[in-house]
């Protein structure tokens, strides 16, 4: 891990090397740096650095440090990968909010009401198009005939060269997967397109088909599971992305997916993968070492310094009466960060009393966020944490070294469950892998443990939310069930009302941002926008 962490330091190596972009589709190689590239690349493990790099887009955001990015006209922290996709997530649902709402576009996304020039919004499609754009390069820095040129033909660099491209593939297909899903649409391009040209725009059944087949291509050369250097991808990351596009398939191009989807569970619980004893292991500054890390976005305090999910998570929960930022091994930020009340409810009754899910940190506050500026009102989350298993502080009180679990486990589970009760997929089995989710967050007991009777559809997406919150699902999870837009459920300051209304249907999707539609005339913007 740290050996991966360090290379990702060094940050985008054939990123440095190309102009930041201000149209947010393109980084155009600069023509006086074509032979600095070349130069970069007969460097011994070259290629490595630069598959770093590109993984490295999901944390960093610039090569001077955490306030700076390399995509124009927008700051780092509201183009940081992980943080970005939290918002638009989490923050734009009923688990969190944030109280400083002078932050750009922060309070339009927590109240529904984005527009089109939203930072956060652009920041988001703006990263995954670089991600994009920094796959295309690698893979034309790395083909067959180029390796050639440069004289790289040792039978296992260029072995490990491809086992990079394979990786890259990946990594662009879990961007097309995110712009897929808060965008419905995005620029298409691969590495076989020409260099600047805008790229064409791709609804929702073309990304679908284009990330389906694209992730089966690669998939059988892919590292076996848990075989791979950690920090980087393995089968189990591509099939987690199939899980949720075929979990998702009646949302994004009206098909019943639900049978492909228990298969690619299936494959990933049967993988080798085991649930971490304590569930609080998979949120801590040494969460990389957990047995459900599927794929982690890395973090770490000294060589990866950046403001992305983790270091706004572990801050934000430091509580504004609580000032419990040493639980945490961070300094903390005011109370930026509380609970919707509709969340903590998820929790109420004696069967959760015991529940390591259930960090709630009531004291003497309440639970309704009347005013969003009052950061007493409200409860706090003790989720997340700098420290390690052991109890040791991360080395800094600011930068966290904890990971974002993107992809773990435990959401295999529940995806097969929910699956079997669409009817696709074994009852006794869903039963169990639930159970077992119950039993380890109740230290190995079964006393709350559920039956038959009890796992519904209602039961799995409030389930969903105790096992996953803060993790980047939640919106995704309401609107398949239905219940994001509309007046079905409202949750506190939905739709910019304390008490919440019903949200336009629109907003199942995020615009299209301005800055892109002006840089690419082949985007359209979406319905309602």
């Amino acid at each position: 891990m740290k050996k991966m962490k360090n290379r990702i330091a060094i940050f985008l190596g054939l990123a440095f090397l190309m102009a930041a972009c201000e149209d947010d589709l393109n980084v155009i190689p600069e023509d006086d740096n074509r032979q600095s590239l070349d130069q970069f690349y007969a460097q011994p493990g070259a290629y490595l650095q630069a598959i770093a790099g590109v993984y490295g887009n999901l944390a960093l955001t610039g090569t001077t440090g955490p306030d700076s990015s390399n995509i124009g006209g927008i700051d780092a922290g509201t183009s940081q990968y992980g943080r970005v996709l939290w918002y638009m997530q989490n923050l734009a649902t009923d688990e969190v909010i944030w109280s400083y709402e002078n932050d750009p576009g922060t309070a339009e996304i927590q109240r529904n009401t984005w527009n089109a020039t939203n930072p956060i919004v652009r920041g988001m499609f703006s990263r995954g198009m670089f991600q994009v754009t920094l796959v295309n390069e690698f893979l034309r820095q790395s083909q067959p005939g180029v390796l050639s040129s440069r004289g790289i033909t040792d039978a296992q660099t260029l072995a490990s060269i491809e086992e990079y491209r394979l990786e890259a593939r990946a990594l662009r297909a879990l961007a097309y997967y995110h712009l897929m899903d808060l965008f419905g649409k995005a620029a298409f391009t691969t590495e076989n397109d020409a260099i600047g040209v805008a790229g064409p725009e791709y609804n929702r059944q073309q990304l679908f088909d284009y990330i389906e087949s694209e992730l089966l291509d690669i998939l059988p050369n892919l590292k076996a599971p848990r075989t791979n250097q950690e920090g980087r991808l393995d089968q189990a990351f591509a099939r987690m992305i199939l899980a949720k596009i075929y979990l998702n398939a009646e949302v994004y191009v009206g098909q019943n997916r639900y049978s492909d989807c228990a298969a690619q569970c299936t494959a990933i619980i049967g993988s080798g993968y085991s649930l971490a004893s304590n569930y609080l292991n998979n949120f801590n500054a040494d969460n990389h070492t957990s047995p459900e890390a599927i794929f982690f976005i890395q973090s770490d305090g000294l060589v990866t310094q950046n403001y992305g999910p983790t270091t706004v998570m572990i801050n934000g929960q430091v509580g504004s009466i609580e000032a419990n930022g040493d639980q945490f091994g961070v300094g903390g930020w005011g109370g930026a960060l509380r609970l919707r009340k509709q969340f903590v409810q998820k929790f109420d009754g004696p069967q959760f009393n015991n529940d390591a899910r259930k960090t709630i940190i009531s004291g003497s506050r309440n639970i309704d966020i009347l005013n969003i500026a009052d950061r007493n009102q409200g409860y706090i989350l003790a989720k997340y944490s700098n420290k390690t298993s052991t109890g040791v502080a991360g080395v800094s009180s600011t930068f966290v070294d904890t990971d974002f679990p993107l992809f773990r486990l435990a959401d295999a589970h529940l995806m097969y469950a929910e699956c079997a009760l669409r009817g696709a997929g074994d009852a006794s089995l869903a039963l169990s892998y639930v159970n077992a989710l119950r039993e380890r967050a109740n230290n190995g007991s079964q006393a709350n443990n559920i039956t038959s009777g009890d796992l519904t559809l209602n039961f799995i997406i409030d389930e969903r939310s105790r096992e996953l919150h803060w993790e980047g699902h939640r919106r995704q999870d309401l609107i398949r069930f239905n219940r994001y837009t509309g007046g079905a459920y409202n949750w506190a300051w939905k739709g910019n009302s304390a008490n919440g209304v019903p949200i336009s249907a629109n907003l199942k999707l995020y615009p299209i941002p301005q800055a892109s539609l002006a840089s690419n005339p082949n985007l359209t913007q979406n319905p309602g926008y």
